[in-house]
């Protein structure tokens, strides 16, 4: 995994919120899958974390963002924590991942991922996380790399293309976004090397 991305470990992150706007808008739901190399330099989805996420004091959460995912932020059975644990508990994952398989970062992964990035960075700032394994502002795009590898930019589109099943009666859940884009993302890397994309270098 070193050799393949430079010394970062990819996890894909998936987030849903109460809005748009990263700096004001609640964080409902994190979720990320990590992702292994086999010995034949293969991706495949290793596992992954989540959790329901309390909205920080003061946070905004639009109607529409609800409507859109089904999610009821006060519904009691949520079992919904602070995000700053929520955070914590998600980079402690990822620390140990990086350490595990001898990269030197993570690189966030996501489906459009300037906007997960951009959540995730508002709430490490927001909760004054010091350690935050993620690259600042590099992140990997399966949005881009599938309208590159399928023509598609779509989230269930793509996954269609690719021959990856998709249920949309299961979508806009943080954890089942997140396994999706990591299968995509699987695909895509491993389709690339077999056809003769990328090779190790062991110079």
């Amino acid at each position: 995994m070193y050799d393949r991305f430079r010394g970062f470990l990819p996890v894909v992150v998936d987030l849903e919120t109460g809005g748009f706007q990263s700096a004001t808008d609640a964080i409902l739901e994190i979720a990320a899958s990590i992702v292994r190399m086999d010995d034949d330099g293969l991706l495949t989805v290793h596992r992954t974390v989540s959790f329901n996420v309390q909205p920080f004091e003061g946070a905004n959460i639009e109607q529409a963002a609800l409507d859109f995912t089904g999610i009821d932020p006060w519904h009691p059975f949520r079992e919904a924590i602070p995000e700053e644990q929520a955070l914590t508990e998600v980079f402690k994952v990822v620390r140990k991942e990086i350490k595990d398989q001898g990269c030197n970062r993570a690189i966030l992964v996501g489906h459009n991922a300037h906007f997960d990035a951009g959540f995730v960075n508002a709430a490490v700032a927001r909760c004054n996380i010091k350690r935050n394994p993620f690259h600042p502002f590099s992140h990997f795009d399966t949005a881009t790399l599938a309208g590159l590898a399928y023509g598609q930019t779509v989230l269930a589109r793509a996954c269609s293309e690719a021959g990856i099943a998709f249920d949309n009666n299961e979508a806009h859940s943080a954890a089942y976004d997140a396994e999706r884009t990591a299968e995509l993302f699987c695909d895509i890397v491993n389709r690339w090397k077999e056809s003769g994309g990328w090779m190790p270098s062991f110079d």
